[in-house]
């Protein structure tokens, strides 16, 4: 099993740390080539304009859309569930557009109104999941396809949609390792299907 994470900007060692505390070979991804080989994608945060700018100087969002209609596991945190997303409000960035969800940018407030919170994910088992926010987005509508798997204040943090995952807070920025080895299960269902 391969997951690549997109290595462009953005929280890029820690989800390769996580990963590999999983078990699993990571490569960091940068050039279009390079997606064949994976059978799963993590789009990390970082500036979601940035990231988009880039994909689409480069071409490497043909790519990702393509692992995606292909059926392949993508996973994206903070910036990468603004890419993945339908629209943005009040925003014409350049989106991958692939989840039936609106997301509005920067929604918990600026870098200093960072927090952390403890989460109840049924997917990840009883006990709390300490989610860490930074500058982070909200998910504030999804389609009927889309199930919502966590939510903060009332408000959506963490969904999914078949071959997409989306959290609003960074997994790689604790010890738990639960969404990436939710993560890897669903790109173990994918495999088993080819």
């Amino acid at each position: 099993m391969k997951i690549g994470v997109l290595c462009i900007q953005g929280a890029v060692r820690e989800h390769v740390a996580a990963l590999e505390k999983c078990g699993v070979e990571v490569i960091c991804v940068k050039r279009k080539e390079q997606f064949a080989d994976l059978d799963g994608l993590i789009i990390p945060g970082g500036e979601s304009t940035t990231i988009g700018k880039l994909l689409d100087r480069f071409g490497l969002g043909a790519s990702i859309i393509g692992m995606i209609v292909e059926g392949k596991p993508v996973y994206g945190t903070c910036a990468g569930l603004i890419l993945l997303a339908r629209k943005v409000e009040g925003s014409d960035q350049y989106l991958l557009g692939q989840m039936d969800i609106t997301v509005a940018r920067n929604a918990f407030g600026r870098q200093r109104e960072s927090f952390e919170a403890p989460l109840s994910i049924a997917s990840l088992g009883e006990e709390p999941y300490c989610a860490v926010f930074i500058r982070a987005p909200l998910i504030k509508s999804v389609g009927e396809n889309v199930e919502t798997l966590a939510t903060c204040n009332g408000e959506i943090v963490a969904a999914r949609q078949g071959n997409l995952l989306v959290s609003a807070f960074h997994p790689e920025l604790t010890d738990d390792t639960r969404m990436h080895r939710y993560f890897i299960e669903m790109v173990k269902e994918w495999k088993q299907k080819q």
